[in-house]
C-alpha cells in the first residue's frame, strides 16, 4: 500500500478523531460545537471511509459510512491528505446547503486542532499547553500505530508477529488506551482494559512528548527508565518498531 494511502488512514483515524479531544481540552472548540448537531461522511475512493459526528458540544468518528448531512468524496488518498494540507477541496455530494458548516465551523475546528497538534518550543513552555499538546499527540500517536501496522508494508513484518490479546498503554499521569491484535489486525481504542495481556508505561508526559516526537527512540527509553514493560513482552517487542514509525508519519 503507497505512502499516500497509509496517510489517508492516518489522517482519518488518528487526526480527524483527535476532534474529539480537541473539543474537551480547548474553551474555543467547544463553544464552536456548542450547539450543533450535524455529522460528516468523508469517502475516499481506494482509501478510507468514516462519519465525524457533532452532538451537543461532543465530537465522535466511526469507521465506515452511515446517517450523514453532508457527504464528502475524494478521487484519491492523496486528494484527501492535500485537502488536510489546505491545498485541496473535498467534492460534497450530499447536503449542499449545509456546507457553511464545513467552511466556517469546521474550518476553524481544523484551525484549532493544528494550533495543538503542531506545536513549537514557545508554546510549550505553558503547562497546560504542553499537557493538552501531548496528550493529543498520544492519542493520535497511538491510533495512527494501529493504521500503521495494518496497511504500511514495512510495519505489517512487526504487526503480523505480534499474538493476539490487548496491550495496555499509559502515560503516568496522563491518557491510556489499549491496542488490540485479534484477527490478524490492530486496531486502538481509548481506555485502560480490564485484564492487559501486557502494559508500556511512560514515566511521564515529559517521557510521552520525547518518544512520540521522535525526539527519543523506543530503545533508549526503556534503557533509560522513561518507559518500562512488563507483562508479555514480546508483544511490546513487535509492536515498538511500529512505534518508532509514527513519527515518521506525524511529523
Amino acid at each position: 500500500m503507497s505512502r499516500e494511502t497509509v496517510m489517508s488512514y492516518i489522517n482519518v483515524f488518528a487526526v480527524l478523531k483527535n476532534m474529539e479531544e480537541l473539543v474537551r481540552v480547548d474553551s474555543v472548540s467547544e463553544q464552536l460545537i456548542k450547539s450543533r448537531n450535524i455529522a460528516i461522511q468523508f469517502t475516499v475512493h481506494k482509501g478510507p471511509k468514516a462519519v465525524l459526528a457533532f452532538r451537543n458540544g461532543e465530537v465522535m468518528l466511526t469507521r465506515g459510512g452511515g446517517k450523514a448531512d453532508i457527504k464528502l468524496y475524494f478521487f484519491s488518498p492523496e486528494h484527501f491528505n492535500r485537502m488536510m494540507d489546505g491545498k485541496a477541496n473535498p467534492v460534497p455530494y450530499k447536503g449542499l446547503t449545509k456546507i457553511s458548516f464545513l467552511t466556517g465551523t469546521f474550518m476553524k475546528l481544523a484551525e484549532r486542532l493544528e494550533y495543538y497538534l503542531r506545536p513549537d518550543e514557545e508554546k510549550l513552555k505553558d503547562r497546560d499547553y504542553f499537557r493538552a499538546n501531548t496528550e493529543m499527540t498520544a492519542y493520535a500517536a497511538f491510533f495512527a500505530l494501529s493504521e500503521i501496522g495494518n496497511h504500511d508494508e514495512k510495519a505489517l513484518h512487526s504487526s503480523h508477529a505480534i499474538p493476539d490479546g490487548t496491550i495496555l498503554v499509559k502515560v503516568v499521569n496522563g491518557p491510556a488506551v489499549t491496542v488490540i491484535k485479534e484477527k490478524g489486525s490492530l486496531r486502538t481504542v481509548k481506555g485502560e482494559p480490564d485484564s492487559p495481556r501486557c502494559i508500556l508505561s511512560f514515566s511521564s508526559l515529559e517521557s510521552a512528548h520525547l518518544v512520540l516526537n521522535g525526539k527519543l527512540d523506543t530503545y533508549t527509553a526503556l534503557a533509560t527508565g522513561r518507559m518500562a514493560m512488563r507483562g508479555f513482552i514480546p508483544m511490546i517487542e513487535n509492536m515498538n518498531p511500529i512505534l518508532d514509525q509514527v513519527a515518521e508519519y506525524l511529523q
